[in-house]
């Protein structure tokens, strides 16, 4: 009898060690945060839409539209000159133009890449040409690229009041 009383409490601390470990890894995942650095408004990663849901809004909006909005997307290009403007990937070659509220604050010139969540308004505007030659050179394209560009362009643009920044 006492093989069999032994083999039992060998398999009880077996599966109590097993379940301790299930719960760390779990208790571990949950407690997990990402680190941001924020810039701008104070704002929270909650509640933001993917890049790929905010390309259908701004599909549906028309010119001179906005809607208040908190998104997700990674940078493709940032102001060269002094982090005052970056554009976003929305899926499919698309991307918004963002501006930083009341020129209030600017990102780093190094984020291309990066994941950023952006807080305020989105929507579509027409860019004259001169703006459009403007954001050209600061992004540090040649001469001949800036001389091209001889038409306004309907681009999708956000006013954000915050942004955070994944580390």
């Amino acid at each position: 009898m006492k093989p069999i009383t032994l083999l039992i409490i060998c398999v009880l601390l077996l599966n109590s060690c097993k379940n301790k470990s299930a719960e760390t890894s779990e208790t571990t995942q949950k407690t997990e945060k990402i680190a941001y650095a924020s810039f701008g408004d104070k704002i929270i990663a909650d509640d933001a839409i993917a890049s790929k849901s905010m390309l259908e809004h701004y599909k549906t909006m028309n010119l001179g539209d906005s809607i208040n909005s908190k998104m997700t997307a990674t940078v493709n290009e940032v102001c060269q000159s002094k982090g005052c403007w970056m554009t976003l990937n929305l899926e499919g070659g698309n991307e918004v133009m963002v501006k930083f509220k009341d020129y209030g604050f600017f990102m780093p010139k190094d984020i291309a890449g990066k994941e950023v969540i952006v807080n305020g308004k989105a929507f579509v505007n027409e860019v004259p040409v001169d703006e459009l030659r403007h954001y050209a050179e600061d992004a540090g394209k040649t001469e001949e690229e800036i001389a091209q560009i001889t038409e306004p362009k309907r681009t999708y643009s956000f006013e954000a009041d915050g942004v955070l920044l994944k580390q």
